[in-house]
């Protein structure tokens, strides 16, 4: 499955050995260990002279369970996307229940005029359905899109985003390392913030009033 890799990472001749590097490294399946040596061995490759351009964010379409979602048609509203699946056992509850507080924590109005969009990162087995059941969980205007392999890397391409499937286990679960981020999307449709991970709620409601 064709993965999307986090922009800011030098690219050039040094990827055979940052190749070689990662696949020295025993993969218990987390986030946080992924991420970071993927960064890491970027850094060190020496030969590497080309930077990736930051994230400028952008329009795009993806299934949902209503049908076709087409940002452009959100104008108006202000975004939080947030790439995730729904297996993800722990990263993706705690964003997503961020977000969750943070739309709760807006009043009426301008709770209208917010939408979170969950991106899957494992278009094998998230359906439309199965991402509208997910995040309904967490809260009734959140939306859950999903594409192609294609369509997914692209998507993860404008954001800066990251993600890796991990291999299939013994008992045909796997895991999807990704970026944590939340990404912040204004009336206009421009990517302006970049969440962290570990945002409260109260922090992200603030970042959305702010764009309303």
């Amino acid at each position: 499955m064709p993965s999307g890799l986090p922009d800011g990472l030098p690219v050039g001749a040094g990827d055979r050995r940052r190749a070689l590097l990662m696949m020295s490294i025993s993969a218990p399946s987390r986030l946080a260990l992924t991420l970071f040596a993927l960064a890491l061995l970027g850094a060190c490759s020496e030969s590497a002279t080309t930077m990736v351009a930051r994230p400028q964010g952008g329009d795009f379409t993806l299934a949902t369970a209503a049908g076709p979602l087409d940002t452009r048609t959100l104008r108006g509203k202000v975004l939080l996307v947030y790439f995730g699946y729904v297996n993800c056992p722990d990263v993706c509850p705690v964003a997503v229940a961020a977000g969750a507080g943070a739309l709760n924590a807006l009043s009426p109005a301008e709770r209208e005029r917010t939408r979170m969009i969950m991106v899957s990162v494992d278009p094998e087995r998230d359906t439309p359905a199965a991402l509208k059941n997910y995040v309904a969980y967490f809260h009734p205007q959140m939306i859950g899109a999903v594409g192609s392999a294609g369509e997914t890397a692209a998507v993860a391409k404008q954001f800066g985003a990251g993600y890796l499937r991990q291999p299939t286990r013994a008992d045909g679960g796997y895991a999807v390392d990704h970026s944590s981020q939340t990404y912040l999307i204004d009336t206009q449709g421009q990517l302006v913030e970049i969440l962290q991970h570990g945002a409260s709620s109260a922090q992200v409601a603030a970042a959305v009033r702010k764009l309303l």
